[in-house]
């Protein structure tokens, strides 16, 4: 494994990013958006589904949100992948970052599963389905934030 994190912080694009101090922030500056865009989406979303705004169909919310949710994450994750490189081995070795890994990847896998099981855009669901999804969609990525937030305090 330490192999491999030391490939990919030597690569070509990590030696860029770590000398390049406009490129970096550029990639830090996307990397907040990615997930300002995220966390900006599946809050009001999740708060609908909890019972916030009845008078907005929470379908009607899902078909706005559930894409700039996933635009969101997939910048994040690029760039997240891109700032990692920086450094591998030295986050590799900080266990919140780890923590926050399993949190976005449990986000996921209950995104895609709630979507599969009641519909595109949650409409087969009852509403204790729906206020279960919202509570474990909120546990996951308010979760992953902050666990990101303390890689700052805790990291290299």
């Amino acid at each position: 494994m330490d192999g491999l994190l030391t490939a990919f912080s030597q690569s070509d694009i990590a030696t860029y990013l770590r000398f390049s101090r406009w490129a970096y922030a550029a990639v830090n500056t996307s990397h907040v958006l990615g997930i300002a865009l995220l966390v900006g989406a599946v809050m009001p979303l999740d708060l609908r589904l909890l019972g916030a705004w009845r008078h907005i169909p929470h379908q009607d919310l899902a078909r706005v949100l559930v894409p700039v949710a996933a635009t969101g994450l997939l910048l994040a994750m690029l760039t997240g992948t891109l700032l990692f490189s920086v450094r591998a081995n030295e986050y590799a070795a900080v266990p919140v970052l780890w923590l926050k890994a399993m949190l976005i990847l449990a986000g996921i896998a209950s995104a895609i599963a709630a979507h599969a099981r009641y519909g595109a855009w949650l409409d087969h669901a009852t509403r204790p389905q729906l206020i279960r999804t919202a509570a474990i969609s909120m546990a996951c990525w308010m979760g992953a934030l902050i666990s990101g937030r303390l890689i700052a305090f805790s990291g290299p």
